[in-house]
């Protein structure tokens, strides 16, 4: 079986279609293609030298059961099949995962609203076993948390991300398909029977291609000759960890219950599928799309996000927010204390720090922050336009959407060569 390191095949010159992106939703779209269409040549093209380094292999691997997303919105529908079809997946596969469940907890009265209406939402989205606590079923699931009333959510669980995605990867392999790593994808030519595209080895003439370019996603659809609105623009996201002996505070996930109006879930406690509790993350604005590293600044990204009309609408709307997020950032006591409102205990000794992600987060012209999956189309293309959290999770229902996507725009069985 060829490999999906830097030691995997060169790209191909020709092939029928091209996947751009080799993290978890790029393969899983290219997997779904060739189960639909065997004799189809399919060819993954990702910018970095392993599968699986930006968002697949950078967050908390929660599979997330479907709570938070309006009912008939493409995550809430796109999130249930998905979480189910992911554990079946993971059985099938031997892939480490746990359905540990969550806890989202309200504090004080004037979060009981909000706690109403994700109720409603999830009840509405069919997630498996979701029920109202009280105080005292709060202690019962997680005798270190409080609150005065709560979400449980048994469905939920924890899972090893870039696993899946190496799985995702063997099963393109095993159909015939090509991983091509260290392929960063630099133009799009739209021909009358093809795609040019132009990357680090040269250049692949695909009869179509599925973009699935995460924090670059909107760089490449304008290339294809899309609207530039929405923007990507990257948000940071820094994760702290309990110490080992204080790993016994939390069991399973956390959560507070969320502003609806924002697509973060705020600061949450998370058990991970290596042992580990994390707490966080953070969501500030980042200086480039891959700032894994605060010091790591690209000025390409800086200057795409400063220039876009957006990003200045959304700062002066959220700036109360930003202040917050920038405390929690710079003081890790801070942040440790907005942990600490669900579990009382939690002291800034018992943490280290940890890993951080970047969310690829679109941001419309109009400065409103995109909270569900977009999807577009341009000549002989398909694109993800937005797809994050909870992309990973929905990953194999995200992929049949984009085939049907794709057999309604393109047929899976046209040939370009």
């Amino acid at each position: 079986m060829s490999s999906t390191t830097s030691e995997s095949p060169q790209a191909p010159a020709s092939c029928d279609i091209a996947v751009v992106g080799g993290g978890i939703l790029g393969l899983a779209v290219a997997r779904e293609l060739i189960r639909r269409d065997p004799q189809a040549s399919v060819c993954v093209l990702e910018r970095e030298s392993e599968i699986a380094t930006h968002q697949t292999g950078h967050n908390s691997g929660v599979v997330h059961a479907g709570v938070y997303y309006p009912p008939g919105s493409l995550k809430a529908r796109l999130c249930v099949d998905g979480a189910r079809d992911l554990y079946e997946y993971c059985e099938q596969r031997g892939v480490a995962h746990e359905r540990c469940g969550k806890v989202i907890i309200a504090t004080d009265a004037s979060e009981l609203a909000r706690l109403d209406e994700l109720e409603r939402r999830g009840t509405a989205n069919g997630v498996p076993g979701l029920r109202r606590i009280d105080a005292a079923g709060i202690e019962q699931l997680e005798p270190h948390a409080r609150g005065i009333a709560g979400l449980h959510s048994p469905d939920t669980g924890i899972v090893d991300f870039p696993a899946v995605a190496r799985a995702y990867a063997e099963d393109v392999l095993e159909g015939g398909g090509t991983v091509a790593t260290g392929c960063e994808v630099t133009g799009v030519t739209a021909g009358s029977r093809s795609l040019r595209l132009v990357h680090s080895h040269g250049a692949t003439e695909a009869g179509h291609a599925v973009f699935c370019a995460g924090a670059w996603a909107d760089r490449l659809a304008v290339e294809a000759g899309a609207d530039r609105d929405p923007r990507i623009v990257p948000f940071r996201g820094a994760y702290l960890r309990l110490v080992p002996e204080r790993r016994s505070l939390v069991r399973s996930l956390i959560y507070p219950v969320p502003d609806p109006s924002l697509p973060f879930l705020g600061v949450h406690l998370t058990k991970h599928i290596s042992g580990e509790v994390l707490i966080g993350p953070t969501a500030l604005m980042a200086g480039a799309r891959d700032a894994y590293r605060l010091s790591t600044v690209r000025r390409r990204d800086v200057l795409d996000t400063l220039g876009w009309p957006g990003t200045w609408r959304m700062l002066a709307h959220w700036w109360a927010t930003g202040v917050s997020e920038l405390r929690h950032a710079a003081l890790r006591s801070a942040f440790v204390r907005a942990a600490a409102r669900y579990v009382p205990e939690l002291r800034t000794g018992d943490v280290q720090p940890s890993f951080a992600g970047v969310r690829a987060q679109a941001l419309g012209r109009d400065g409103r922050l995109v909270d569900d999956f977009v999807f577009s189309a341009t000549d002989r293309a398909l694109h993800v336009r937005n797809a994050p959290s909870p992309a990973a999770t929905s990953s194999l229902a995200i992929a049949r959407h984009v085939a049907d996507e794709a057999e309604r725009a393109f047929g899976l069985t046209a040939r370009a060569h």
